[in-house]
């Protein structure tokens, strides 16, 4: 069956006397292409510039915005990730980072796993001396259906090596804006 098949039948079965939604199911196609571009991209694709570096200094780049949608609901998930981590050598571009939280984004996603997966595509691609993620978001499931709490936020976060250790509350003082 056609997505748009599938589209128009859940718009027929929730407004079935609604004409000027013909080219609703084409539309919804069209933006789960988008939602879930994720699963057609490779870290490896997008980390593919590195540079040379002799600094070993905590390097973050804070409040990235993303939107991801819940594998459990199909509903938005909004909020932003911080990442950092400690090179070994090497480094990648900032961009090169948002664009890594998103290729995780972009797909249906649980919080606690997408966290998991931007660092360990970081320690996959740079082999850090430690990485960092801190993600705050809200979850439509939450906030939209269910137990309606608005402005309710699901904090998850993930370190490794040294930023597991001596510098987990630098990493997280720098992404809750504490010591800008």
């Amino acid at each position: 069956m056609e997505v748009k098949d599938s589209i128009r039948a859940i718009i027929e079965k929730i407004d079935p006397n609604n004409e000027s939604i013909d080219e609703t199911p084409a539309r919804v196609e069209k933006s789960y292409d988008e939602f879930f571009s994720g699963y057609g991209v490779k870290v490896s694709d997008i980390a593919d510039a590195f540079y040379c570096s002799e600094t070993d200094d905590l390097i973050i780049l804070k409040n990235i915005p993303f939107e991801s949608h819940c594998e459990h609901h199909i509903v938005p998930i909004i909020g932003t990730a911080s990442v950092g981590y400690v090179p070994n050598g090497k480094i990648i571009g900032a961009s090169k980072m948002a664009r890594i939280v998103d290729c995780f984004a972009k797909r249906l996603q649980l919080q606690e796993r997408m966290t998991v997966e931007i660092a360990k595509a970081l320690e996959s691609v740079l082999n850090c001396k430690g990485v960092g993620v801190y993600i705050e978001a809200e979850h439509f499931c939450i906030s939209h259906r269910g137990v309606k709490k608005h402005g309710s936020k699901f904090v998850t976060r993930y370190f490794s090596g040294v930023i597991k250790g001596d510098l987990r509350r630098e990493f997280l003082m720098t992404a809750l804006g504490r010591n800008d």
